[in-house]
This record gives C-alpha cells, structure tokens and sequence, in this order.
C-alpha cells in the first residue's frame, strides 16, 4: 500500500507550506511537491488515492475544479483520497475556500472570545484519534491570537467547536472529504522555550494536522504498534505507608481501576525495605515495579559535569538495586528517574556506558550552562534523541488529559508522574484521573517502567513481508503479530556507533552498519514470534572517581532521615490543618 501525499504550493513554497513539509517529514509521509497551478497527478500504478496538502491560497487554484467534477468521472477526484487545507496567514481566502466548496456562509473571526471549553467531535471515522470526545481549555494567549470559524452550521461538520466558533472543519465535495484548518500550522523545527510540550498552548495549529495525518496515513507514517501506560511516585520507601501512600490500598485501587504503579526506589534505601510490602511486589508484579531514582538522591545529583563521577554514581545505584534484589527478590527496571528532574549532558554520556535503557523526566532542558536547543519535533517523538541517551518524558496528572491524549496520538507513551501527597484524599484525585486515561479512544495497556520503554518504538510499513522500526531505547521487544513472517528493518539514531559494543538477542548475535547518524540492522521473525533486541555499549574508559567520604555520607543519611520525617509528618499535619481552615 502506498499512501502518498501531495503537497500543493502557489507559485512559491511559502513559509506555511515549508511548515507543512516539515511535518510530513516527521511523520514519515512520502510526498511529492507540485505547482497547484500545474496541477496533473503523476501517475499512480497502484490503487490507493493521493492526499491533497495545500494553503487555502494554493487550493483556490483548484477549487473550481473540484466543484465540477463527480466521483465516477475519470478526473481529478477519482485520483485524490481527501484533502487537507491549512491556513497561510489570509482569513479572507481561506473563507471564500470554504464558502465555495460548501455553499455555507463562512466567515473568519480573530480571537474566541467568551468561549469556554473546546469540544473534539467524535468522529465516526476516527479523526483527531486518542483525543476524540474529549472537552478542552486551550492558554488564553491562544485563545486571543486564532482566527476562528463562525457559520450557518448548515453544510459542515465542526471537527473542534466552541460554541458558534470552529477551529477546524470537515465538508464534503461531491463525495471528496476536505478538512479545513482555521489556523496556520504549528512549526515542529522552532526551539521548545518551556520545559516540556504543552499542547494547551498550540492546540488548533497542531490537533488539526497531526489527527489528519493519523487519519489519512494509518500504515505508512510512522506510528505506534500499542499504547502503554505506567504512573510513577517518586521517593517511596518500601514500608507499609510513606507518607499518604498505603501500599495495601493503592494494591487494592489497582486491581479494581486497571492501572500499574512504578516506584522511582532511591537505591540508598536498598537496606531499608519491609517484608510486608516486599510481599506486595513479590506476588503482585503486573501491578507494581522499581526503578532506578538517582543513586543518593541528594540535591542536582545527576546535574554535575564530572562525567567519571557521575558514571561511578551511576554503577553505585545500579549495584545497589541489584543488592535490594538479591535481599528481596524484587527485580528492578532499568530505567534512571532524576532526582528533582536535573540533568547534565555529562550525566547523559555517563547512562549510556550502563547497563541501564533509557531514563525518564519531566523537564527535557539539561542544567548545563549553555543548554543545547532542544526542538518540538525532538519532544514530539517518542523519546528525545537529541542527546547521547534516550530521554522519555512524563506529565503530572493536572497538566490535563489532553496533553495526555496528544501524546497517545503521537505515538508516546503515557506516563504519569506523582508524589505522595497526590494521594492526600485517599487517593480519589489519582483514580479520576486513571478513569480519563482509561477512557482515551485508544485505552492504553498499563505496564511497568521497563516494559513501557522496551516497547516504545514507531513503525510503518508498505509491503506485508517488511516493516520498517524506529527503536529508542537500548533494549527493544519486537513482535510479529502477522500470520505469517516478517522482516523488520530496525534503525536507531547514534551519534558514536564506535561506542557499541555488540547488539543480540538470546537467540542470536546481529549485525549492524552505520548509516547517516544511525544504525541499521535487520530480524526476521516468524508468525507470533517475539524478541528482544539488546544494544551494549563499551565501559567508560577512564579512572572512575570511587568513594564517598565521611561528611558527604553523613549529610546524605541526615537529608534521607529529614526527608521522610518531612513527608510522614510534616506534609501530613500541613494538610489537616489546611483542611480545617
């Protein structure tokens, strides 16, 4: 199957039309770029349809066309799937685009005014995907600069509407679906100048273009084979209760709501564990895991640019996980959470030489003085890859569903991230929101930490015997859920191929090459056959700087101690008293 698009310009690509372009490119869309004036559809061998991408400028070129011509003609619409028009800066033509296509009367407003709340329509066919049904409260900012759709509501399907306003649009032209975006599109190459990606502040220039891509190019844009899910405290003992945790209620809630709880464990705790709550882990391991949170867990632990010392805190924590498991028989994911979300580049570098597959933040800027640009398209993948280690990112549950939504429909998984006291009112803040994830068009599968990265990956393909796969992680699970065999054409961007060390499954050692800032290499499998791909790099090499001194393990068990005394003490009669008020 060959799902092409045609990317439409005016007489010149403009700078809209170079955004649209962009965002083929990273979802993976082939296309062609032509004229919309000389417009004559190369000639497609194959049955499957063009997708038409254009301006609303560029489309006035065709619209007299499509209004002439019927389906079953031997013309322009038996040739073209759907079409995909975008705002390029001109109300006034996107308007009369609209208004001619539909016979509606369309008009185009500046700002939302007094709307409040945004509904995603669920559309039969599927469009705007994870995000469906779902009712949402764009940044004011937003909401001020927009250009908006007001009509008749007589001949158009409002895709994203507030009130008598729309923001995107679906019509049809004598039986040609178009979708129709008021606003122009988001620019995936523009440096992210917040911490993460909020889709409230770009809302109607990204939804509309991302679900039609979805929608239009369901197997060859690059997307995700499932959806995970995994919700992470941070900081936990393993006692009966730490802080507002119960660990017995929060077994009970799980089992009763669907979700999995992954503890981010401070390894300096591996002595510390009770075997009540160990028995929890032991007998419950779909519903609970550890991983890795730091090594001492004291202030920008991992934001230092001593590359051997963090690479000795980083063997320090994962030999002390792995004497936790060997007190308790509790496996841990390796997977590292920062401590307070701080990070270097050095830090990064140091992870990577670990045994350790991934790490997972909030924040995606690291301390560094001089921080390199980090972009949306690198927030939008699935994991960011701009630096030596792969980074996924996490959300608090206030951040709203809908970036929770939008990261399901990028093909992200949806991790979660609390602290004990989210769970102040036993809890009911942390099952309602469970209950929204849960109630996504595309419910994700809950799982540990580890297992949502391993199978975190994007795919596309157009042939039945391949499949093309983008991994991120250091270790990968690949299925072959076809019935019959399968190639996976597996790549993953590297910026030092020489640090690689070997590349296996149990079953077999693989081959690799360099190619282009990445490597390539092949597995087949049979119907129903799984694996999981490990990648090994070298040791650091280097004299590692070993041991801790006296002052420095003092003030780390006196910080540990004040911290837990805070959290099962402090916090607690905070929040009675805030309650009485």
């Amino acid at each position: 199957m060959q799902e092409k698009a045609l990317l439409l310009t005016a007489d010149y690509a403009t700078a809209d039309d170079q955004k649209a372009e962009r965002l083929l490119n990273f979802f993976g869309v082939r296309y062609l770029k032509q004229l919309a004036t000389e417009l004559g559809l190369p000639e497609n061998k194959s049955t499957e349809k063009y997708r038409l991408v254009c301006s609303a400028q560029a489309f006035a070129c065709l619209v007299g066309d499509l209004q002439k011509v019927s389906c079953n003609s031997n013309s322009l619409a038996r040739q073209i799937h759907s079409v995909f028009l975008y705002s390029s800066g001109d109300p006034v033509a996107l308007a009369n685009a609209v208004s001619q296509l539909s016979g509606a009367t369309i008009s185009i407003r500046r700002g939302a005014g007094r709307v409040i709340g945004w509904h995603i329509a669920n559309e039969p066919d599927g469009m705007c995907g994870a995000m469906r049904d779902l009712r949402i409260q764009p940044s004011a900012t937003h909401l001020g600069s927009g250009d908006f759709f007001h009509m008749d509501g007589e001949s158009l399907t409002p895709l994203i509407a507030g009130e008598d306003k729309a923001a995107f649009l679906k019509l049809n032209c004598n039986g040609l679906p178009v979708f129709v975006s008021s606003e122009r599109l988001i620019d995936v190459d523009a440096e992210l100048t917040t911490f993460n990606f909020d889709i409230r502040d770009h809302f109607f220039s990204a939804v509309p273009l991302v679900s039609y891509i979805r929608w239009a190019f369901p197997q060859s844009s690059w997307h995700a084979p499932e959806a995970s899910a995994c919700l992470v405290i941070d900081d936990p003992l393993l006692k009966p209760t730490h802080g507002f945790v119960d660990f017995q209620e929060l077994l009970s809630l799980m089992k009763r709501h669907n979700f999995s709880t992954n503890i981010a464990f401070i390894p300096w705790n591996w002595r510390r564990s009770a075997p009540g709550v160990v028995r929890l882990f032991r007998e419950n391991p779909e519903h609970f895991s550890l991983s890795v949170h730091g090594c001492d867990h004291t202030r920008a632990e991992f934001g230092s640019s001593g590359q051997q010392r963090l690479y000795w805190k980083a063997r320090q924590a994962l030999a002390r996980m792995n004497r936790h498991e060997a007190i308790t028989g509790i496996s841990h994911d390796p997977v590292m959470v920062f401590p307070q979300g701080v990070f270097s580049e050095a830090a990064m570098s140091a992870l990577r030489r670990t045994n350790l597959i991934a790490s997972v933040n909030n924040d995606i800027i690291s301390s560094d003085p001089h921080p390199r640009a980090i972009t949306v398209s690198d927030v939008w993948d699935i994991a960011v890859m701009r630096y030596t280690f792969p980074l996924f990112t996490r959300r608090y549950p206030w951040e709203g569903i809908e970036n929770f939504a939008f990261d399901a429909l990028l093909g992200k998984p949806a991790i979660a991230v609390i602290h004990h006291d989210y769970c102040s009112d036993h809890c009911a803040r942390l099952v309602n929101f469970v209950q929204q994830v849960n109630a996504l068009q595309r419910a994700p599968t809950w799982r540990n930490l580890g297992d949502a990265v391993r199978r975190s990956c994007r795919q596309r393909g157009d042939s039945p015997s391949a499949v093309e796969v983008e991994m991120y992680g250091t270790e990968l699970r690949i299925e072959n859920r076809a019935d019959h065999s399968k190639r996976f054409l597996i790549r993953r961007r590297e910026c030092e191929p020489s640090a690689i060390q070997r590349i296996w499954t149990d079953a077999q050692e693989i081959a690799w090459r360099q190619v282009n800032g990445r490597i390539n290499f092949e597995i087949d499998l049979n119907p129903s056959e799984s694996r999981v791909i490990k990648i090994k790099f070298h040791d650091f090499v280097g004299k590692e700087r070993n041991g801790d001194n006296l002052p420095y393990r003092f003030k780390t068990m006196l910080r540990r101690y004040l911290c837990e005394m805070r959290d099962n003490y402090v916090v607690p009669i905070r929040c009675r008293f805030a309650g009485l008020r």
